[in-house]
């Protein structure tokens, strides 16, 4: 993602925020709203916090992990990079900008979570095709980060950055529109399912 960007890997996790209210189903629909008109997909995997924690140690920080399911991180790039400054916030959080599922998989169940195939279709075409293996950094290593600004409860799931093939970097870009069908899969997690309406 960073080499389609054209950006320096980066030496320190950059972190935004998604409001609840982002978070829908696995089947659920993904909600295009009006404000934007560049609205991207992103499949990522979620880390699922079961153990509350402050300043964890990267040595411990899986302890502190309940599982792993698949997300999709949906972004409005306009609001994410051009709009009124560069919204982070308001680009990545509108109403059902993170559908989550299918289901919570322990971490004692995935073989290993640093080697699983990740992949994105948009109406049946591949467009992100990776392994969790390119993760720029690793689940422990972000946990410890997160960690270290504010106290992670059971609940809380963080997503650990998307591989190339996102829309905005096409060439011309691609986004998504209303009838659109957004599947995101990862290895031993399952798959999520979503029409944009």
């Amino acid at each position: 993602h960073c080499l389609e960007q054209d950006v320096k890997v980066p030496k320190e996790p950059l972190i935004f925020s998604k409001f609840p209210s982002a978070i829908t189903g696995p089947f659920d629909n993904i909600v295009h709203p009006q404000d934007t008109s560049e609205l991207d997909w992103e499949v990522e995997l979620a880390a699922v916090i079961g153990k509350k924690g402050r300043h964890i140690e990267e040595a411990v920080a899986l302890e502190h992990v309940l599982g792993f399911t698949v997300a999709n991180d949906v972004s409005a790039r306009d609001w994410q990079m051009k709009r009124n400054g560069r919204q982070w916030l308001l680009g990545k959080t509108f109403d059902t900008f993170c559908p989550l599922g299918p289901a919570i998989v322990t971490k004692e169940a995935v073989a290993d979570v640093h080697n699983l195939w990740i992949r994105c279709s948009v109406n049946g075409h591949r467009m992100q095709d990776s392994s969790t293996r390119h993760l720029i950094f690793g689940v422990p290593t972000l946990v410890a980060w997160v960690s270290r600004f504010v106290t992670l409860v059971p609940g809380d799931i963080l997503l650990t950055g998307t591989p190339a093939g996102v829309g905005v970097f096409r060439k011309p870009p691609v986004f998504l529109k209303p009838g659109d069908e957004v599947q995101c899969e990862i290895e031993e997690l399952g798959t999520i399912c979503n029409q944009v309406v």
